[in-house]
């Protein structure tokens, strides 16, 4: 067994200033640069989320990040008001998970509320209902 002192996950982007100003600024989360020219989000203790710069940069086709929320609606409207669309998929394209014109998909016994959008770069970003 692998005993791990800490989480971090990583995925790329094509702007790193970009990427740096939407989770930083859009999401409010904290959001450092270091020596590398690389970007650290710390999350709870010991976990890291690191973002780098890759000049080739494919978008990921899955989500690479899951926010829990208390409120699903209410961090989709703020994210609509500073111009982040949630509304990404199509109801044809999340097979048995339709959602809403904002993006939401109401949840069930067997999925929680959630929606997604992307960051500058591509990258699919949920928001869970906690």
């Amino acid at each position: 067994m692998v005993h791990a002192q800490a989480i971090i996950s990583s995925y790329s982007v094509d702007d790193l200033d970009a990427a740096g100003e939407f989770y930083g600024e859009t999401l409010g989360l904290t959001v450092t640069q270091d020596e590398m020219g690389t970007l650290g989000i710390d999350w709870a203790g010991e976990q890291r989320i690191f973002i780098y710069p890759k000049e080739d940069h494919t978008p990921a086709s899955f989500t690479v990040l899951n926010l829990l929320v208390d409120d699903v609606d209410a961090a989709v409207d703020e994210l609509n008001a500073r111009g982040v669309t949630t509304k990404i998929y199509g109801d044809d394209e999340i097979e048995g998970m339709p959602n809403d014109e904002k993006g939401i998909v109401r949840g069930s016994d067997s999925t929680p509320e959630m929606a997604w959008f992307r960051d500058p770069a591509g990258n699919v970003i949920a928001l869970l209902k906690r």
